[in-house]
């Protein structure tokens, strides 16, 4: 049920004014209209005026903007008054059912492990072994447990396979008639954009618009536009305003620039609060021991202390990950998610609702892969607290929907979908061979688009993808990359024969230069 806008539009006024009440910003600003009181440019008779003026000259109103255009951004558009809460965290009912038997599958695997294992799910540490830890912050990854016997709760394959089997139970056996011809892995009908709506989206990428990540544009010298982008995100970041930079990093970021950027999009400021609350999150890693723990330890194991270009970061990603998983800011996000956080009981107090907690206290319980989602972030940040900061901020914006079932237009579903889509509509022939020999495209993009490419691409070109994640506030982009991969690889790709020969096709991205892919893909297709 949608609102008439005006309607809406209250709703949302006055959920933001809810929201930012309880916000160290209010307090702050509160702070500053006092401060202000006493200044000679304040009369009695225009209080409010004046107050105003000052909040303005002072930079105080660009926080306050910020702050809520953050909030515009996270949330989702209010549903109807009289809509159940469940439309919020996703409208559709099998959906819904879907995503809860998932977690299921995944507790029941999690519960498993800690039986077979005889580890409980959390426990304190012993004071000696808290001590160790805390000298050893900086570099566990000097630490070799024998992490054998743990195994990660799933893989992103497992996951593929849950989506395969999605249908829609108002459609029994392939109703939908626009849907009928859909070839792909994928057997749910939502709705995906074509070709001519993503260029109207994404038309800053256009052949004839500058930008970065691309070396030979015909229209202007590549040097000639970066000194000139350069200077006008000078001013950006000197403006402090969160949309103008959003809108800006759609060109792509300068490097010396990009951290700041996207702070700025983010709204992190990494205020001494905002520190003291990570070494709270710090202290109690020491404190406790979780078996989630164990996850991310080996996970990062063997993902980014692989790789070429992550395993510098080894120390930095347990940091940021064992204290995310302590995080339970981290389960507002909940709200407007579709997946619920797993409960665990006391002891011998199973079903007791007022003796559950949420487990782990984030509510998100890692999977193979999920240490990729921090590491690029390692290159642009390297304060421990602002890392991890800016890692939460995209994780609840962005990253969540990578592995939960939803019909959100960024969610993963819709992601599969548009991907095999573009392919089907635009290379046809290239589609119908893979299907043919059992290489389901989608069989081979899948994990690039779960890990939004991470470990994929090589750093810069990754960066420069990422930008327009945070530029478009989508994860859309994802999909029309994943197709353009493919569109690039054609020639190869036709001449395979098995999975596996595709699967060598299309093993190394690492030499892609992504913007010239998306540009030709988006804006040179005959369509």
């Amino acid at each position: 049920a949608m609102l008439d806008p005006d309607n809406g539009l209250s709703l949302t006024i006055a959920r933001i004014v809810q929201r930012l009440k309880g916000s160290s910003l209010h307090s702050q600003l509160e702070r500053q209209a006092r401060v202000s009181l006493h200044k000679p440019e304040i009369k009695l008779e225009s209080l409010k005026e004046d107050i105003k003026d000052f909040l303005k000259t002072s930079g105080w109103e660009k926080k306050l903007q910020n702050a809520v255009y953050s909030e515009l951004n996270v949330f989702p558009s209010p549903c109807h008054p009289s809509a159940p809460p469940e439309h919020m965290k996703e409208p559709l009912a099998y959906m819904r059912k879907a995503q809860g038997s998932w977690e299921k599958r995944i507790l029941k695997s999690l519960n498993s492990m800690c039986t077979e294992l005889s580890i409980p799910l959390a426990q304190k540490r012993p004071v000696s072994e808290q001590k160790e830890l805390l000298n050893k912050w900086n570099e566990m990854g000097t630490d070799e447990p024998d992490l054998s016997l743990f195994r990660p709760v799933y893989a992103p394959k497992d996951f593929l396979e849950v989506l395969m089997n999605l249908r829609n139970p108002n459609y029994e056996n392939g109703e939908q008639p626009s849907f009928r011809n859909h070839l792909g892995l994928i057997q749910v009908p939502l709705k995906v954009k074509d070709i001519p709506e993503l260029k109207e989206d994404f038309s800053e990428l256009d052949l004839n618009i500058g930008q970065l990540g691309i070396d030979d544009s015909a229209q202007v010298p590549p040097e000639f536009f970066e000194n000139e982008h350069v200077r006008i995100g000078q001013k950006v970041l000197a403006e402090q305003d969160s949309a103008a930079a959003q809108q800006y990093v759609r060109q792509g970021c300068p490097t010396a620039l990009r951290a700041d950027l996207w702070a700025l999009i983010l709204n992190i400021s990494n205020q001494p609060e905002d520190i003291l609350y990570y070494e709270q999150l710090k202290s109690n890693v020491i404190q406790h021991d979780l078996l989630v723990d164990s996850l991310i330890y080996k996970d990062v194991k063997l993902t980014a202390s692989n790789d070429d270009y992550y395993f510098v970061f080894e120390d930095y990603l347990y940091q940021v990950l064992l204290c995310f998983s302590r995080d339970t800011s981290v389960l507002e996000h909940f709200t407007y998610s579709s997946a619920t956080p797993p409960k665990s009981y006391i002891r011998g107090k199973l079903g007791m609702e007022e003796y559950a907690v949420f487990y782990p206290p984030n509510g998100v319980i890692p999977f193979h892969g999920f240490s990729m989602y921090v590491a690029p972030l390692c290159f642009l940040y390297h304060e421990p607290s602002k890392l991890y900061q800016i890692f939460r901020e995209m994780y609840v914006r962005f990253f969540f929907r990578l592995h939960s079932i939803s019909s959100h237009p960024s969610g993963i579903v819709s992601l599969c979908l548009l991907f095999e889509t573009l392919l089907q509509t635009h290379l046809p022939q290239l589609f119908y061979h893979l299907r043919e020999i059992g290489a389901q495209p989608l069989r081979i993009s899948f994990k690039w688009m779960v890990r939004a490419f991470s470990g994929y691409l090589a750093t810069d070109q990754l960066l420069l993808l990422w930008d327009r994640i945070l530029g478009y506030n989508s994860l859309e982009i994802l999909a029309v990359l994943a197709a353009a991969v493919f569109a690039f690889r054609a020639v190869n790709l036709m001449e395979v024969t098995s999975l596996a020969a595709a699967e060598a096709v299309l093993a190394d991205l690492s030499t892609l230069k992504v913007m010239p892919l998306l540009q030709i893909f988006l804006f040179a297709t005959v369509t």
